[in-house]
């Protein structure tokens, strides 16, 4: 789960952006801060972006893994848990009460609040170590689904067996290149548009892999299944069905990281975010059923890594374009969701330390033609641009998708979906020790731990094994 970013605005500003010049305090919360214009309405584009995204590419490899029985069980179990849990973290944003306690504006504030101590900067660690590995994965995610595009075209011309390697790294640097201007948009709750953008994408691609793998089966052309998933022997080795079997719980369990929102006080922030989240998993567990079980009943045991890009499916090559092209579009809003929150992070601190040092705290006024004035930091600028390129240097490096997306997901989903929260909500609502509760919420996030511990396993496993065979900065071949 994403930094803890939401943010409330003041009751009179239930219009949303229209500002009163005629008083400048009513442009600003009783907290002092630029109004907060969110709804539970977007914070759910904000969550539906984050959530369907590269994770649901992978999900009918996930599935064949597993089989049918665990397979699909898993995908259940980790949206009730995800559900669940943020249930609890969105009343953490106030401390103590959570409709009229004191704000909590990052998710390290709310541990700082009820936990304290070295869970702060352990929270640190996890949450801004799972976003630099999302922009990561992301970067890497956006240039195969880009790769794919001319692959498409190539196999249509050329057949199905032609040699129609493309080299991922230009795509990359398109990528990285975009994410550099997007990412002088100083403020997160100024991304509202571009959540609104991937969401529509993310529906877009989702709904075509759907469709696509509803007519395969329709046709008759159906891949072998099992209820267990790849058979030891003849699909995989022993090693091979342990291993990646972890590997496709720590997919699941990427697949359901997401992100908040700024919101406004009225209705509370607690109950707009409960409902965002509510919508946002359930919609998001529907369409991974879907993508998943379908995906496995059309390819089997045999099911792609990525369903859209390693070419389950060639035609008609024209919808799988545009279904790659809605992946890479929706990954370009998608990043900025998840880099803001540290591009802040950052830039405060240094604020904070070297109040007085100019590079830093000065703002230029910039007119940009039919766009209108921005304000440009030196800083900013230098700072935002350097982050892009090291995580596209990254993913160069290490453009391995199901590998990477499996160990983030592992390494993130205990500490910030499952940990935290449970602890600040036995904090908060003081639960008697050794109670029936109390054991039943431990018991949980030592069955988590556990499962997360395996799932990083599997996917570093899978990593090593890719990494035998690949020599960085060359095209890579299917």
């Amino acid at each position: 789960m994403k930094g803890f970013n939401t943010e409330q605005d003041h009751p009179a500003a239930e219009s949303g952006n229209v500002y009163d010049v005629s008083d400048p305090t009513k442009n600003v919360d009783d907290d002092g801060r630029e109004k907060r214009t969110g709804t539970w309405l977007t914070a759910s584009a904000h969550i539906i972006t984050a959530v369907i995204g590269s994770g649901v590419l992978s999900l009918a490899w996930a599935i064949a893994q597993l089989g049918w029985i665990a397979g699909t069980l898993i995908l259940v179990i980790f949206s009730f848990i995800t559900y669940f849990t943020s249930t609890m973290l969105a009343d953490c944003y106030r401390a103590p009460d959570p409709v009229t306690g004191k704000r909590n504006y990052t998710y390290m504030d709310v541990v700082r609040s009820y936990l304290g101590g070295r869970k702060v900067q352990l929270c640190g660690v996890a949450q801004y170590g799972n976003l630099i590995g999302i922009t990561v994965g992301y970067t890497i995610t956006a240039s195969i689904s880009l790769v794919a595009v001319g692959k498409a075209n190539c196999f249509h011309k050329k057949g199905h067996e032609a040699d129609c390697t493309i080299s991922n790294y230009p795509y990359m640097a398109v990528f990285g290149i975009i994410q550099i201007i997007l990412s002088q948009i100083p403020n997160f709750h100024k991304l509202s548009f571009l959540s609104l953008m991937a969401a529509v994408m993310s529906f877009t691609y989702a709904t075509i892999g759907i469709g696509l793998a509803i007519a395969t089966v329709a046709g008759g052309k159906v891949g072998k299944t099992n209820m267990t998933g790849t058979v030891v022997g003849v699909d995989v080795t022993a090693a091979q069905k342990i291993w990646r079997s972890f590997q496709a719980v720590g997919d699941i369990a990427f697949a359901y990281a997401y992100a908040t929102d700024t919101l406004k006080s009225s209705p509370a922030e607690n109950k707009s975010m409960k409902r965002a989240s509510l919508v946002g998993v359930s919609t998001t567990t529907f369409f991974y059923i879907l993508c998943g079980c379908l995906g496995y009943a059309a390819f089997g045991n045999k099911a792609p890594g990525d369903f859209l890009t390693d070419f389950g499916f060639y035609e008609p090559f024209w919808l799988i374009d545009f279904a790659n092209a809605c992946i890479a579009f929706h990954l370009i809003g998608a990043y900025q969701v998840f880099a803001q929150p540290i591009f802040q992070f950052v830039e405060k601190r240094c604020n904070r330390n070297w109040p007085d040092n100019k590079f830093i705290t000065s703002e230029y006024s910039v007119n940009v033609p039919f766009l209108g004035k921005f304000n440009i930091s030196l800083f900013r600028l230098v700072w935002r641009t350097a982050y892009v390129v090291i995580t596209t240097v990254v993913a160069m490096i290490f453009p391995f998708f199901n590998a990477i997306l499996g160990l983030i997901g592992a390494a993130s989903f205990w500490p910030l979906t499952v940990y935290f929260p449970v602890e600040m909500h036995i904090a908060q609502t003081k639960v008697k020790k050794y109670s029936p509760r109390w054991i039943g919420l431990k018991m949980l996030c030592w069955v988590c731990l556990i499962v997360s511990l395996l799932a990083a396993a599997g996917s570093i496993a899978g990593l090593i094994s890719s990494v035998k065979t690949y020599k960085p900065f060359r095209t890579i071949h299917e």
